[in-house]
């Protein structure tokens, strides 16, 4: 995006989303829309070869095509909109965007938008990237929760995930037979070296996190269906937001809904469980039901000490 001042991005963003939102619309009606938005446009039109140069920089910035149907109406869409709605990368940063855009436009307003607090670990997160386009091994110093002293080694960057306003790397460690994951918030220092690495060929991201409900990877544990009971108000929450992306519900009902996910049910996903509290019911499979019960029953012999 290097050479694009952000006002004129936060232009792209804004018609990209309009159109995206509308689905089909016409320049008249986008060019009205256009002149609403006071704090991009000024009040004024959007004249018709700034729009046409518009359509090119998306193209070459986002990969986004912006066609139209070359009928009567003459509306425009965005011809790959499934792109913008699958949840990759190009959705994410589409996504993000529009969400700057309203927040910059709202400064009026700012004293009453809050927002969650990410923790500082991303200011590693560009180093890591630039050593990904790269192959470049990095060097770290690490101070992981579970270990009384940090450690300092080199890994090879294969990817990164957010999950929970956390950013995570997974890397493969010279000493290491595997992966693993790092916290981007537990990195005491980090630098590249001119050291590179060769990438699996056969190593995909998705694939690796493919069963997983976070962050948690065991990929010699087959995946399973997994069944919930939910009571009939929480359901709705998890209905319209959903726990994990292979969630389905098999049946509802005015007291209650089960939902069945195909995953492998680690620490994170239990963890999920348990927040809904007496609101959900683990029916299937029963080892991970009697584990859930476990810790629920550790808990509650916890709460009946007296004090």
């Amino acid at each position: 995006m290097a050479g694009k001042g952000p006002n004129l991005i936060r232009k792209y963003v804004w018609l990209v989303d309009t159109i995206n939102r509308n689905q089909k619309i016409s320049f008249d009606d986008l060019n009205k829309k256009w002149r609403e938005n006071e704090d991009l446009s000024g009040g004024t039109d959007l004249p018709k070869r700034t729009f046409e140069n518009w359509r090119k920089a998306i193209e070459e910035m986002f990969d986004i095509n912006i066609e139209n149907e070359r009928c009567d109406e003459y509306r425009y869409y965005i011809e790959n909109s499934d792109d913008l709605n699958n949840g990759g990368l190009r959705s994410w940063i589409i996504n993000t965007f529009c969400v700057s855009n309203t927040l910059l436009g709202s400064q009026s307003v700012k004293d009453r938008i809050l927002l969650e607090y990410v923790p500082s670990g991303q200011a590693y997160l560009q180093t890591i990237i630039e050593a990904m386009k790269e192959n470049r091994v990095l060097n770290m110093t690490y101070h992981s929760f579970w270990k009384d002293k940090e450690g300092n080694y080199d890994v090879h960057p294969y990817c990164v995930k957010l999950f929970r306003q956390r950013w995570y790397m997974v890397a493969q460690g010279t000493y290491h037979d595997e992966p693993r994951i790092y916290a981007l918030d537990r990195i005491q220092e980090l630098n590249v070296k001119d050291e590179t690495f060769e990438l699996p060929k056969d190593w995909d991201a998705n694939e690796y996190f493919d069963g997983s409900y976070g962050i948690i990877t065991n990929p010699h544990e087959e995946k399973q269906i997994v069944k919930i009971k939910v009571s009939a108000s929480q359901a709705n929450y998890i209905r319209s937001l959903k726990i994990h992306e292979s969630q389905e519900e098999v049946e509802c009902n005015e007291e209650y809904s089960i939902f069945t996910f195909f995953l492998r049910p680690e620490l994170d996903f239990q963890q999920e469980l348990l927040k809904n509290g007496e609101d959900v019911e683990v029916i299937e499979p029963q080892w991970f039901r009697n584990e859930i019960g476990e810790k629920i029953k550790r808990m509650w012999d916890k709460y009946k000490r007296k004090k």
